[in-house]
């Protein structure tokens, strides 16, 4: 089966000097960015200190790769020209959303208007992942498979553990600042595409929303690419992380669609059970112990990514990317983005850095993760 894929990055730019957050950017890191992208796309976001790049259509998990590079370059290059930095994680560690500027738009001021501090405090960044293939219900009823996996998923790239200057205690504090919207969180269980239609037609019909992508669920089919966009994920700072994500994606839809169209397809756990398991994983990234695939003892992370690499590895083969997929033993091993955020400022603090000292040095490593192409 063809599967193809599209990943979408949102990052933040930074002061080269300072580690802190640039509010309002010189337009021109924009201008260039999306000069030097293309083929990719650049795109401004809800805030003005934040770059979405868009990669175009990938035929493989190695393209994915390379358009990481490319896009993640493009970006590097137009804001070191101005003085900044770029970095790929979820949360800033200490910057306020108070002191962020919105993007000049009518759709953005609108949505400021609907949602006020909801969507003020939405300083986050997010990786979105696309896959193509099948019919539109055969990639409905494999999005409703896949439920299962989202926590696992989360676990492994949670890059969010700071808040405005604090550690929160969750490995993904995004999670926490999406949950204040509304129509987010899990989907609800579909079988076709026309259960997914009905759905739209009903919030428009009450005047909720004006398209499907107003439904901003962990994973959704998507409104404009005949794709299912997995949206659960915080963004990773190296690219290997993120690249081993997108190949645990091909691997499970190629396994799904396979048993779905051999009328063998998978009952999943409970929702209550995925429920559990996403915050758990929130809370705990790789720490975590996720009671969803039926054993009798909730596995650890660990455990999980060495099944899912084994019992993934044909398809892995047939996809050519069973070098990316191993990648998810080395992040269940070596922790997540958030691990090694935490790590570094404890560790700075024990060898006597100030706060503000220690938190500058987790933007220093976000950093140098986020500018090493070369993987």
């Amino acid at each position: 089966m063809e599967i193809t894929l599209g990943i979408e990055e949102e990052l933040m730019i930074v002061d080269a000097a300072t580690g802190d957050i640039i509010p309002d950017p010189d337009p021109s890191i924009f201008e260039q960015a999306r000069e030097l992208a293309t083929p990719h796309r650049v795109v401004n976001e809800f805030l003005r200190s934040q770059i979405e790049t868009n990669s175009t259509i990938c035929a493989s998990v190695s393209e994915v790769a390379q358009s990481l590079r490319e896009t993640r370059r493009a970006v590097i290059g137009a804001a070191c020209a101005q003085g900044a930095r770029v970095i790929a994680s979820s949360t800033h560690p200490w910057a306020r959303w108070e002191s962020q500027q919105v993007t000049e738009s009518p759709r953005y001021r609108s949505a400021a208007v609907a949602f006020q501090d909801s969507v003020r405090q939405f300083f986050i960044g997010g990786m979105h992942i696309h896959a193509g293939f099948g019919e539109a219900d055969l990639r409905v009823q494999v999005m409703n498979a896949l439920l299962a996996y989202l926590p696992f998923m989360l676990a492994v790239s949670a890059s969010s553990p700071f808040h405005a200057g604090r550690l929160t205690g969750l490995k993904s504090h995004r999670q926490t600042s999406i949950a204040a919207l509304p129509r987010t969180g899990l989907p609800p269980a579909l079988n076709s595409h026309a259960e997914f239609d009905a759905i739209v037609q009903v919030y428009r019909s009450i005047g909720a929303i004006t398209d499907g992508s107003e439904l901003r669920w962990d994973i959704r089919p998507s409104v404009n690419y005949p794709t299912i966009e997995l949206r659960i994920c915080d963004i990773c700072p190296r690219i290997e992380d993120a690249v081993a994500i997108a190949a645990l994606y091909a691997c499970l839809i190629r396994s799904i669609a396979q048993d779905i169209q051999e009328g063998n397809a998978p009952a999943g756990p409970r929702r209550e059970v995925i429920e559990e398991s996403r915050w758990l994983a929130q809370r705990y990234g790789t720490f975590a112990f996720l009671p969803t695939h039926g054993a009798e003892e909730a596995p650890g992370i660990s455990e999980v990514a060495t099944e899912l690499v084994s019992r993934l590895s044909p398809h892995a083969a047939a996809l050519g990317c069973e070098r990316e997929l191993h990648g998810l033993i080395d992040i269940a091993g070596q922790g997540s983005s958030a691990e090694r955020q935490e790590d570094t400022y404890r560790e700075a603090r024990l060898d006597g850095a100030s706060e503000a000292e220690a938190l500058r040095a987790v933007v220093e490593q976000i950093v140098a993760e986020t500018e090493n192409l070369e993987v």
